[in-house]
């Protein structure tokens, strides 16, 4: 049975009928089609040209990929890839090229507010819906759902950039679809002149990005703290000075009580203000003052607590004669009031620096203390949790940035190129190989995000863009009084994915606009090079098709699968389009279908590195068993069973 919306009439302006329809008959290139779901009948003739072939979530799908082109200027790199569908049935099809393998996943949904913006048409949501914050809850929970099948559960992140409209909402969401996950919500500054729906409100300048981590994902510390006071980038790399921290205990933990093995004195020579000796921790029981003092030194005890009680040191004795004796303490001067003297240590984080060398030792103090230094550009700020920096403004860095490189082309509200590459780099910063994924690709920003990560450290991430092709809606109504609608090539070549994200990314990496002129202006900041020179970078185009289970099955339907067997082995190098000598074999994977010649598809196997993933086509589970104890060490995937099973378990969530 096959499920169809009738097409509005040509020079029609309406959307056109929203119904479902069962197709009952086709002859002549009329067909009869019948309501579904009628409580009466209701049987209509219309041209198979006046009909669109759809799918609902609840249905099972067999998604294809149909290739669009390529650029390719990375070498052996793997490919960026772009898919233009629904990203809810993309997001199904990346559980079986990508389930569990994915190390982040950057998202800025739609903000629910009811406008009809080109990125993502909100007409499943209305403004004025009683039910509409529910429906968009459930239209981002189904997609959540099939999202953390693909992030790797022991090392990843989500995430989610939203406005305060949905901002409660999809934390509560996050924290039930996430139970697992270390959850933590950024605000950032995105606009600093601000905007207001009136003047009964404040002026808005920032929005929210959630961090969902997963497993042992680690942030990486970076030169920036995120907060920036009017200077065009807070960069504490070039400063070299290394914290000391107070050897003296402070806060709730700082009492003798609670660690009595941290109460000891420490001798301080008179004369030369050099520790002299460090005591042994004494008892409840002991006075300090009965403590012998060695000759010419004055003893230095914990600082007494604001309530008068005993306070601790950071450390225990014998820790502290490690220090002394490194020259990692350093005594303040002695101060006549109090008859003390201060204390300050390197902790463990700048010792281990100093051992991998990336903190130096330039020499020693005048009282035996060490002088350190980070190397040029090596210390690392801890990032905050406000970020206000001028890179993050989207109108400079990213309706601006977008004119530069698609000059005529517009689209609504783009982010930052760099407040996109700043947060994944907390994440991927040390992932080299990282497989990033973008399923509200929008404008392309995250892809072109990745393609800067790469190049400041020779990285080969890549990234996975999803998009629909939907046009803007005040343009629908004039192309539909054109007598053009969906399908019609001059409809579609105004749609989000054809219009801006794939010529983005190929302007990206080319360095040239859509009308072949180098693009004028430089990258800022983190990178600076000239935006004409373009990336070293590979990227792949593809549109999501509908297959048939039985064609699949059946092996009748290799073109559109084989897009996704390829993505599967990493998108990198040569694609196995046919098989017309019964098996192939790739820079990445092999494929077999002629299992007769298995001998010949394992010797190419073994003479090939690289290879990850070996595709046996059968429907003989003896003679798969039997092929796969004889393969290499690679994995082994049966087509089209592995296929067809995992739709079958995506079908529903």
């Amino acid at each position: 049975m096959s499920k169809v919306r009738i097409l509005p009439p040509r020079e029609s302006a309406v959307r056109g009928d929203q119904r479902l329809w069962q197709v009952d008959a086709v002859s002549g290139g009329i067909a009869e089609v019948s309501l579904l779901g009628a409580t009466e009948p209701e049987v209509v003739t219309v041209s198979i040209h006046d009909l669109i072939l759809v799918a609902e979530f609840r249905d099972r799908i067999y998604p294809g990929l149909r290739p669009d082109g390529t650029v390719e200027r990375g070498g052996d790199k793997p490919f960026h890839t772009v898919i233009s569908g629904e990203n809810f049935h993309v997001l199904e099809q990346l559980t079986f090229t990508h389930e569990y393998a994915v190390d982040a996943i950057y998202i800025d949904p739609p903000y629910n507010t009811g406008a009809k913006d080109w990125k993502y048409n909100n007409d499943y949501v209305e403004g004025d819906d009683l039910y509409r914050h529910s429906k968009w809850l459930a239209f981002m929970e189904r997609r959540l759902k099939l999202a953390k099948r693909l992030l790797n559960p022991d090392d990843s992140v989500l995430i989610v950039t939203i406005d305060e409209k949905e901002y409660l909402r999809l934390g509560l969401l996050l924290e039930q679809t996430f139970p697992e996950a270390r959850i933590q919500a950024v605000s950032t500054q995105i606009n600093p002149q601000g905007t207001s729906s009136g003047a009964a409100e404040f002026s808005r300048v920032n929005e929210f990005i959630f961090f969902v981590v997963l497993g042992g994902a680690e942030l990486t510390k970076w030169s920036r703290s995120m907060i920036d006071n009017d200077k065009e980038a807070s960069d504490v790399s070039n400063d070299q000075t290394v914290r000391w921290a107070d050897f003296a205990r402070f806060g709730a933990n700082a009492s003798r009580q609670k660690s009595p093995g941290a109460f000891f004195p420490i001798f301080v020579d008179i004369k030369s203000e050099i520790v002299h000796s460090i005591g042994e921790a004494i008892g409840w029981s002991t006075d300090p003052a009965s403590v012998p003092v060695p000759q010419g030194t004055r003893a230095v005890w914990p600082p007494k607590r604001p309530d008068g009680s005993d306070g601790r040191w950071r450390t225990v004795a014998e820790s502290c004669r490690e220090l002394v004796e490194k020259g990692y303490l350093k005594v303040g001067p002695h101060n006549p009031r109090s008859d003390r003297h201060s204390f300050a240590y390197l902790q463990g984080g700048s010792v281990a620096l100093i051992e991998s060398g990336q903190i130096r030792v330039v020499g020693k103090d005048a009282k035996g203390a060490v002088v350190v230094e980070y190397g040029e550009g090596v210390k690392r700020a801890t990032p905050k949790t406000i970020w206000t920096l001028p890179s993050h403004d989207a109108s400079r860095w990213g309706a601006n940035l977008l004119q530069q490189i698609l000059p005529g082309r517009t689209f609504p509200f783009p982010k930052s190129l760099f407040a996109v590459e700043d947060a994944l780099r907390f994440y991927v910063k040390e992932k080299p190989d990282a497989v990033i994924v973008d399923f509200f690709a929008g404008s392309g920003t995250t892809a072109h995000a990745v393609m800067r990560l790469n190049k400041q450290d020779n990285g080969r991430r890549q990234c996975i863009s999803v998009t629909n092709n939907e046009v803007a809606a005040h343009e629908q109504t004039t192309l539909r009084k054109n007598g053009l609608r969906p399908g019609d090539p001059e409809w579609e070549q105004h749609g989000i994915c054809d219009y801006i994200t794939k010529p983005r990314i190929r302007a990206a990496i080319t360095g040239c606009t859509p009308q072949g002129e180098p693009i004028k202006g430089e990258y800022k900041f983190t990178d600076e090079f000239a935006i004409a020179n373009g990336f070293e970078e590979n990227a792949a185009f593809f549109a999501l098709t509908y297959e048939s289970r039985w064609m699949v099955g059946n092996d009748r339907a290799f073109a559109a699968i084989a897009p996704m067997l390829w993505l599967r082995a990493g998108a990198v190098g040569e694609r196995i389009d046919s098989l017309k000598g019964g098996w192939a074999v790739a820079d990445s994977y092999g494929i077999i279908k002629d299992l007769d010649q298995a001998t010949e598809f394992i010797h190419a196997l073994n003479e090939r590195n690289g290879i990850r993933i070996a595709y046996i086509v059968s429907d003989d589970e003896g003679r798969y068993q039997q092929m796969r104890k004889e393969l290499p060490a690679v994995e082994p995937v049966r087509l089209y069973e592995d296929y067809l099973r995992n739709c079958e378990s995506t079908g529903d969530l």
